[in-house]
């Protein structure tokens, strides 16, 4: 709670100061203060309280300080400030409100070097809709905002001249669940972890690596529990553009202790995506998820296989059209979800449709996945500024 409080004060205390610097150009070039309003209502009726009208806030502080032979000194700070009200109409409501930090980092750059530390966003790899390297993120392609928790601790990236790049990270004080998390992370101990990735022929490959110790108590009557087990993933993928675009990620995960059938998760994921020269221009992406757990290595049981197709199609030059389907191979259910937007001049409409099974089985991708259960339908106004 401490660093939530700190962050709006600075936040609400640098942005008056933006308007007080915004008349001598030399600093307004460095001080910039932004923000992201939206309102929505969702209809449900397999909720109890199928009615749900939310507005949320995220105000962001930006700073540079420019220093010579193209070296910069930035800073960002933002809160994610929400408010929702849910109803069955005539008979129950519910009320709810909540301010948290959303990022606040600072950075050192260069042409080719990156150091940031802070709250921040880390995500990466070739996959679009189910993606097997969302390790530190849980954006879901269906959110028109794509919001998603940042991670609290230290990244550097090397870009080389030839288009590789290096990642390192050291991530401290997190733990709530992530997307493919099996067990709680500790976040009194530190997660390591690195990528490298370099080009190819019409493509570029990625390995990525990632140590933490997971808590397993309270996960599940049948998971031993323990308080501190070492977990190692590591992660390859590819993306190639031959006229059509080709990727596969995949990921291994492996606890050193055994706890039964999660002792080892495999992911793997391959896509491609086409544009098509049918009137304005149809794109088509799908792609294809094999997820599964065993107590030995490489020895697939416990399968799940998705498939997912998104369809998107430009109406006019204000008008865009999106429909994403999810398929759940093993229990024969599909996730439907449309959406329509119009691009006003300083506004954004969303009107967005979607009919999918009470029983949410969709990997974990943050708070749009909450929403989009049963079916219903949304709309959402959004102001950025």
């Amino acid at each position: 709670m401490k660093k939530n409080t700190v962050i709006v004060f600075l936040i609400l205390m640098f942005s008056n100061a933006t308007f007080i610097f915004s008349q001598k150009k030399a600093i307004s070039d460095s001080l910039f203060f932004n923000g992201q309003l939206s309102v929505y209502a969702n209809y449900n009726q397999n909720n109890s309280l199928p009615l749900f009208v939310g507005g949320r806030y995220i105000p962001t502080l930006h700073y540079n300080i420019k220093l010579p032979n193209e070296k910069l000194i930035d800073f960002e700070v933002s809160a994610n400030i929400l408010g929702t009200f849910a109803s069955n109409p005539f008979d129950t409501s519910h009320v709810d409100k909540n301010i948290s930090a959303y990022r606040a980092w600072a950075r050192y750059s260069t042409s080719q070097l990156e150091i940031r530390i802070g709250l921040q966003k880390i995500n990466f790899g070739s996959a679009s809709m189910l993606r097997p390297l969302m390790w530190f993120d849980q954006i879901d392609p269906r959110d028109p905002l794509k919001l998603t928790n940042g991670v609290w601790g230290l990244l550097g990236r090397y870009y080389f001249l030839n288009n590789a790049n290096i990642w390192l990270w050291c991530l401290y004080g997190n733990d709530k669940q992530r997307s493919w998390d099996i067990g709680a992370t500790n976040k009194n101990i530190p997660e390591l972890g690195g990528r490298f990735q370099f080009p190819i022929t019409k493509g570029e490959l990625g390995l990525s690596y990632h140590h933490r110790k997971v808590d397993t108590r309270g996960y599940g009557e049948n998971v031993p529990a323990f308080s501190q087990i070492p977990e190692n993933r590591i992660g390859i993928d590819g993306k190639w553009d031959l006229g059509v675009g080709l990727w596969f990620e995949n990921t291994w995960t492996n606890k050193s202790k055994n706890i039964g059938v999660l002792t080892n998760q495999e992911i793997q994921n391959i896509g491609i995506d086409n544009n098509f020269d049918i009137g304005n221009g149809l794109n088509l992406v799908f792609e294809q998820l094999f997820v599964s757990t065993g107590e030995r290595a490489f020895y697939f049981t416990n399968n799940i296989l998705f498939s997912a197709l998104s369809l998107s199609y430009p109406l006019s030059l204000v008008d865009n059209i999106n429909a994403i389907v999810y398929f759940d191979e093993d229990n024969k259910t599909a996730y439907n979800f449309v959406n329509w937007n119009h691009q006003f001049k300083n506004i954004t409409f969303y009107l967005m449709a979607y009919w999918n099974p009470k029983t949410y089985l969709l990997p974990q991708q943050g708070d749009a996945g909450n929403l989009f259960s049963g079916q219903g339908l949304q709309i959402m106004f959004v102001y950025n500024h």
